[in-house]
């Protein structure tokens, strides 16, 4: 099952649901599987953890959770609102994502 997001990993979105509504962060990793995005300083989760080399303290550790896709928008370079994202054939006849907002071409 292979399919296309509208979020890659390193964009720029802003969560439009749920408990951290309105934050934005950069996309550190899409997990394509169960449909979900690990976002920058969002859906923050206590994880307990023992010492080991990288906490020799050990004790309680913030991280980020995955977060569903639907949950997601773009945040579009030219304006820094929230967008949808298009698909479209650019000249060179290869399939681009776009700002519908201002119909910026997206990298």
């Amino acid at each position: 099952m292979n399919r296309k997001f509208h979020i890659k990993k390193g964009d720029l979105v802003q969560v439009n649901a749920g408990v951290d509504k309105g934050k934005q962060g950069k996309v550190l990793e899409v997990i394509t599987e169960k449909e979900r995005a690990i976002v920058e300083g969002v859906n923050l989760c206590s994880k307990h953890t023992k010492p080991n080399a990288t906490h020799p303290q050990g004790g309680i550790i913030k991280q980020e959770a995955a977060i569903h896709i639907s949950n997601l928008n773009v945040i579009d370079p030219s304006t820094s609102k929230p967008t949808r994202i298009g698909r479209k054939e650019d000249e060179a006849g290869k399939l681009v994502r776009y700002a519908k907002k201002s119909g910026e071409i997206l990298n």
